[in-house]
């Protein structure tokens, strides 16, 4: 299944290409910048049934143009970025349907437990989305946070799925050496997140056609969802027209 994005940035709607996300002058890579608002694209995506979708805050400047889109679309859309025990029922109350978190979870590299106790606690694990956004090394794959930056010591296997599975929802995986590429998805890490997952699955990274949807349904056998970014016609690509992702979840 296709699942929508908005990635906000400076308050706009871009496309990012993943690995660049830093506060270093002049590594910033953006594919495109919209002119039109968050809100705009939660209405589209609500209008054509689009569910599961995910708007993450990449940085500060960004909470008015969220709340204007869960504002169009009440219950349709997941939130991240910047997430923690303290706000996250604040998002869930302007409207987000749950909250995502990575970063917060992670003190010094290391998953902390009891902060994802503490947020299971606060909103329950019903809401809640883990993103176990990743980065190959070593022929693993191990999360990153901090926008993508930093290596933590979490490699991805089925046990730490099994384990986290306990604690959320759903879970989300940016490949982030692929994210914005629009070079094609990694499909190693989308066969092994199929075998590895005990909950719904949404992946994002490379894909550039929507051959690849075909494939991360097959390669994740029908447990992946597949977010399109930087390649869909309605953030400024050619590889994938969003009328077409539409019609496939209609099938």
């Amino acid at each position: 299944m296709f699942r929508p994005c908005i990635d906000l940035h400076d308050g706009k709607v871009k496309q990012i290409v993943g690995g660049t996300l830093s506060d270093e002058p002049g590594r910033l890579r953006t594919n495109f910048v919209s002119d039109r608002p968050a809100a705009w694209f939660a209405e589209l995506y609500r209008r054509d049934g689009l569910t599961g979708g995910h708007m993450v805050l990449l940085g500060p400047g960004n909470e008015s143009a969220a709340r204007e889109a869960l504002k169009a679309y009440p219950g349709g859309l997941q939130v991240g970025g910047g997430v923690n025990a303290e706000n996250a029922g604040t998002w869930l109350d302007f409207g987000a349907s749950h909250v995502i978190v990575t970063s917060w979870l992670f003190l010094e590299g290391k998953l902390d437990w009891t902060r994802l106790e503490s947020l299971t606690r606060a909103i329950g694990k019903d809401r809640l989305v883990i993103d176990l956004s990743c980065r190959k090394r070593g022929g693993d794959y191990f999360v990153v946070t901090e926008r993508f930056q930093r290596f933590t010591d979490l490699r991805l296997a089925a046990e730490i799925f099994q384990k986290l599975g306990n604690s959320c929802a759903e879970f989300l995986v940016h490949a982030v050496d692929v994210e914005g590429l629009c070079r094609g998805v990694d499909l190693e890490l989308v066969q092994k997140l199929g075998a590895w997952t005990p909950l719904p699955m949404t992946y994002a990274g490379g894909a550039r056609s929507l051959e690849d949807l075909e494939s991360v349904t097959r390669a994740g056998q029908g447990k992946v969802d597949l977010t399109i970014g930087s390649a869909l016609d309605i953030f400024g690509g050619s590889g994938v027209k969003y009328e077409d992702v539409v019609n496939f979840n209609k099938r």
